[in-house]
């Protein structure tokens, strides 16, 4: 039992002590003191104290301090000794020594044995102050201890981001057919695998990039609906706020749908610290590349550019049959056009698969992007080995390609459904293949957009494998704990 009458009972025996048969202090019953600057004050009482043989007639009760009484504690049960946040001294006698026990003289009182058993059944004892004694008064109400605010737990998976343009299957030796014209981006990413060139010099050391929140680096995003209609600001809105807690980056295709504007009001309304990549779609030729180039002006000069980080033009356009160097006129078009727009800082690049990618190419772009994909190659051994064959195709680009320019992952991915050749795709696969390329990533000093947020059913009539490659369903609802993405 804790009788906490600390001061109360130290200031009640002034001079002649707390009186108890079984001396309540330090023997052998395992009562807890704790030392003060006037003196030792009981601090816990075991139940086996027997307060019937207490004399409380030798108590001078005027002496007690009632108003130092914590009466919320007093003949409170306690079942462990006085906590080691206060100076708690010994039980023994021996260890207190003669000046700190509490006790006095007692008729026929005896201490009880150290070895006697303590009494859990005792009842909590409730002195009676006798009638000569002053009233006791009352104790103020218990005040209830204030329940600790518990703040809600963070879902166990942050809730990612959208989806973006998926590459057609195809063979890893053959070149991916050209997609029909239409109005809406059809992106492919498949890339053949080239055979890796030896590099003739030796890598300059990668710099891991900094960590842009969340458990990739970047996402590639296309908010385009199930049905294939273009979203409205509150859908963008929705599935940002999901991507931002697996990203602090997003990768656009195209302007169209006002995708751009859209993206740029629910980052900047939401605060949400997404960086956006946007990029414009030429390989429905000059006027559509104009169209969204326009759009694109627009969405800077009214927003801003301080989440914009660069512009690509197109994506995989050279294995979609488009020249070199119309795509090279296309790159000067555009900078020109942000040149005399006084937004010549924004970076342009191309975004080609690796096969495709030449230093030509390369000396037109201030960085260079490559999707990279190691899920349409003829053989696959492991998900270790695919991993390490797209990093290995990124450094032969930096060593021989890039001219000393940034290298960046414009996409890469696995997907969880269908058919390309000899990968197993399945959900489990492609939670390994993004948990071990974002540690192999980091570790080569890549930055990289992953393919893709969501999954994108709204290409109707593709392969599965091309609708499955979103870490997320088409509806926006987690395919996997994104926390798993947090370790390497």
């Amino acid at each position: 039992m804790r009788a906490c009458i600390s001061s109360l009972l130290l200031a009640a025996v002034a001079g002649s002590q707390l009186i108890s048969a079984a001396p309540i202090a330090a023997v052998s019953s395992g009562v807890g003191l704790v030392g003060r600057d006037d003196g030792i004050v009981v601090d816990y009482v075991p139940a086996s104290v027997d307060w019937n043989k207490v004399d409380w007639s030798q108590v001078n009760w005027s002496a007690v301090n009632w108003d130092a009484v914590n009466w919320q504690s007093v003949f409170s049960s306690r079942d462990t000794i006085p906590s080691s946040s206060e100076t708690t001294y010994s039980s023994t006698q021996d260890q207190l020594g003669s000046a700190a026990v509490i006790s006095a003289p007692a008729a026929n009182s005896t201490p009880e044995s150290s070895n006697a058993p303590e009494s859990s059944a005792a009842p909590e004892p409730k002195p009676v102050v006798p009638e000569p004694s002053p009233v006791v008064p009352e104790p103020s109400p218990v005040v209830p201890e204030p329940s600790p605010v518990v703040p809600e737990p963070s879902p166990v998976a942050p809730e990612p981001s959208s989806s973006s343009e998926k590459p057609s299957p195809v063979a890893s030796e053959a070149q991916p057919p050209a997609p029909t014209t239409t109005s809406k981006p059809e992106y492919t990413s498949s890339s053949p695998p080239p055979k890796p060139e030896p590099s003739t010099s030796a890598a300059p050391d990668p710099q891991p990039p900094a960590n842009s929140g969340g458990s990739l680096w970047g996402l590639t995003y296309s908010p385009y609906n199930i049905d294939g209609s273009c979203p409205d600001l509150a859908t963008v809105s929705s599935q940002l706020k999901k991507v931002a807690q697996v990203t602090g980056n997003i990768r656009l295709y195209s302007t169209d749908c006002s995708q751009l504007r859209l993206a740029v009001q629910a980052v900047k309304n939401n605060n949400l610290g997404l960086t956006i990549h946007p990029g414009i779609w030429i390989s429905d030729g000059a006027s559509r590349m104009q169209s969204d180039l326009d759009e694109f002006v627009s969405v800077v000069k009214q927003y801003g550019s301080d989440i914009i980080n660069g512009l690509s033009v197109g994506n995989e356009d050279l294995s979609k049959g488009t020249s070199e160097s119309t795509l090279i006129e296309y790159i000067n078009q555009v900078r020109s056009r942000l040149q005399a727009e006084g937004l010549g800082y924004i970076p342009i690049y191309a975004t080609e698969q690796d096969a495709h990618f030449t230093s030509s190419l390369a000396n037109v772009c201030d960085l260079v992007q490559v999707n990279i994909y190691s899920i349409f190659d003829s053989i696959f051994t492991s998900i270790d080995a695919s991993v390490k064959s797209v990093i290995q195709r990124a450094d032969n680009i930096r060593n021989n390609v890039a001219g000393g320019k940034p290298v960046r992952f414009g996409e890469t991915g696995w997907s969880s459904a269908g058919n390309t050749g000899p990968s197993p795709l399945s959900l489990a696969n492609q939670i390994a293949y993004a948990q071990k390329f974002k540690c192999a990533a980091a570790s080569a000093g890549y930055e990289y957009f992953y393919f893709e947020a969501k999954n994108s059913q709204w290409k109707q009539g593709a392969a599965a494998s091309e609708q499955n490659f979103g870490i997320f369903s088409a509806d926006f609802v987690p395919k996997f704990d994104f926390g798993l993405l947090n370790y390497c």
